[in-house]
């Protein structure tokens, strides 16, 4: 038990600070991490196996335009990784009970193990239990977990700069925690990194991931005002772009006032022309 809490704990660690030294973290962990590929597109012909064993291409999750949040767990982790999906469950509940939005529809889950000896039967099992927390059934027909070989497996985390590995004193993975997003055509574009994710971090990096496809306009217009701070791992203000707003909401506001004025100046000649 002590074992699994410190990997948990240096997991978490590993998952939330981007761009760390490797000396800054005990030896074991060198190796392990994230290296954000932003921009890069995912390979779609690497195969897996879903829930019921049938191969499935990682492409066939990307329709050109529902983002997909991705994630990597391995189901015989003692700790982080059950913790991991229990959290995303609730801000998957979060964003389903404010915003009504559900896994298939405005967006696609993909959860895949990074153990090459997991199974398809692991993979089921591991989805029945949170599509049970969730208590949102249509949500199973939007959240795929996969299982799959070494090489796909290696593949996809090279593709996405997901580093883990294995460890032969404690006979279990080091391996950071994070989650992805991807555009409807495959490529990345946001990391979140940790164990939780704030609902509202969740929605805007999804309607990102979407190019406006999905939310409202209130959401653009905060995508706008807003930028994501990997330092903050969260979406804060922009100065630049508020100042840009309200300079902009200024000269309406002005143009408005000047216009108002003008027509009212109008009538008042038309009327004493008349008179």
């Amino acid at each position: 038990m002590r074992t699994g809490l410190l990997i948990a704990f240096l997991g978490c660690l590993v998952g939330t600070t981007a761009g760390q030294p490797t000396g800054s973290l005990p030896s074991v962990f060198d190796g392990v991490g994230i290296e954000e590929q932003l921009g890069e597109e995912i390979p779609g012909d690497l195969l897996f196996l879903d829930k019921n064993g049938r191969e499935v291409a990682i492409g066939s999750y990307f329709d050109g335009e529902t983002p997909v949040l991705l994630n990597f767990v391995y189901h015989e982790c003692p700790m982080l990784c059950s913790l991991m999906l229990t959290e995303f469950t609730k801000t998957l509940k979060d964003l389903h009970q404010q915003d009504g939005w559900t896994p298939g529809d405005q967006f696609d889950v993909v959860t895949v193990s990074f153990s090459a000896t997991e199974i398809p039967e692991q993979a089921a099992r591991a989805k029945d239990r949170h599509i049970t927390q969730l208590g949102v059934e249509e949500a199973a027909d939007g959240w795929h977990f996969l299982t799959g070989s070494d090489d796909s497996i290696q593949a996809l985390a090279s593709a996405v700069g997901f580093s883990f590995k294995w460890m032969d004193d404690t006979q279990e993975y080091a391996h950071p925690a994070a989650l992805m997003f991807v555009s409807g055509s495959g490529v990345i574009t946001r990391y979140i990194r940790g164990m939780a994710y704030d609902s509202r971090d969740v929605r805007l990096a999804t309607v990102e991931a979407s190019e406006g496809r999905v939310g409202s306009a209130a959401d653009k217009i905060f995508l706008f005002c807003y930028r994501y701070d990997p330092d903050a791992n969260s979406y804060v203000a922009d100065a630049w772009n508020l100042m840009r707003g309200g300079g902009v909401l200024t000269l309406l506001l002005l143009g408005g006032t000047l216009l108002l004025y003008w027509r009212r100046e109008r009538r008042t000649l038309t009327r004493a022309v008349s008179a």
